[in-house]
C-alpha cells in the first residue's frame, strides 16, 4: 500500500509559480507510474500531468503543457509538479496519485490506486 501526502500549495497572483510536492510511503514507490489531478468546485476531477516508473516519459494534459513540469526523486520517495505562468483558471485543489498497472497515457481518474488529500492551488487575477 502507499500513502500519499501533498504540499505546496498557497494563493499566488496570475503569471506566478508553486512547485507542489508529493510524499510517498512505502518500499515500492519506484513500482508506481505518478500523476496529478485537480478539481476545482463544482467540476470532475481532471488530469493534468503524469510520469513514468523511474522518470523517463512523462505526458501532460493540453492545458498545462508547457507551463507545468513533472518530475519524481525515487531515492526521497518524492514527486513534485512545477507551475509557472499561472492562470486563473488553474484554480483548485491538486491531488497527486499513484498507479501500478498503468502507463503515464492514464488520464482518468479511476486508473489510479492510491490519492493523497489534496491540497489547495489558488490563483489570483
Amino acid at each position: 500500500q502507499v500513502q500519499l501526502l501533498e504540499s505546496g500549495g498557497g494563493l499566488v497572483q496570475a503569471g506566478g509559480s508553486l512547485r507542489l510536492s508529493c510524499a510517498a510511503s512505502g518500499r515500492t514507490f519506484s513500482s508506481y507510474t505518478m500523476g496529478w489531478f485537480r478539481q476545482a468546485p463544482g467540476k470532475e476531477r481532471e488530469f493534468v500531468a503524469a510520469i513514468s516508473k523511474i522518470g523517463g516519459s512523462t505526458h501532460y494534459a493540453d492545458s498545462v503543457k508547457g507551463r507545468f513540469t513533472i518530475s519524481r526523486d525515487n531515492a526521497k520517495n518524492m514527486v513534485y509538479l512545477q507551475m509557472n505562468s499561472l492562470k486563473p483558471e488553474d484554480t483548485a485543489v491538486y491531488y497527486c496519485a499513484a498507479g501500478r498497472f498503468i502507463t503515464t497515457t492514464m488520464t482518468v481518474a479511476a486508473g489510479y490506486d492510491y490519492w493523497g488529500q489534496g491540497t489547495q492551488v489558488t490563483v489570483s487575477s
